[in-house]
């Protein structure tokens, strides 16, 4: 359980510093919040992937991911005034 949440951390890490370069410009909250939103979009990503009956390879699982985390990093940044 342990090592599948380290994972989970390890690729949503991943996921986030792909979105980011994919999504240049100033975020608030630095490279904490961008990891955290990379675990988190790596999370929603995995789950609407699921939902939505797309088989989750790895590469799959990685692309999800990093469309999570840039839309959730679009999402903050709109919350934040900051639209890059």
């Amino acid at each position: 359980m342990i090592l599948q949440i380290i994972g989970w951390a390890v690729f949503g890490l991943i996921a986030g510093a792909v979105a980011k370069l994919l999504m240049p410009g100033k975020d608030p909250g630095g490279i904490i919040v961008t990891i955290l939103l990379g675990v988190a979009g790596a999370l929603i990503g995995g789950f609407v992937g699921s939902k939505l009956g797309i088989k989750s390879g790895m590469f799959m699982s990685f692309v999800l991911a990093v469309v999570g985390a840039m839309v959730l990093l679009g999402v903050y940044r709109m919350m934040k005034g900051k639209t890059a």
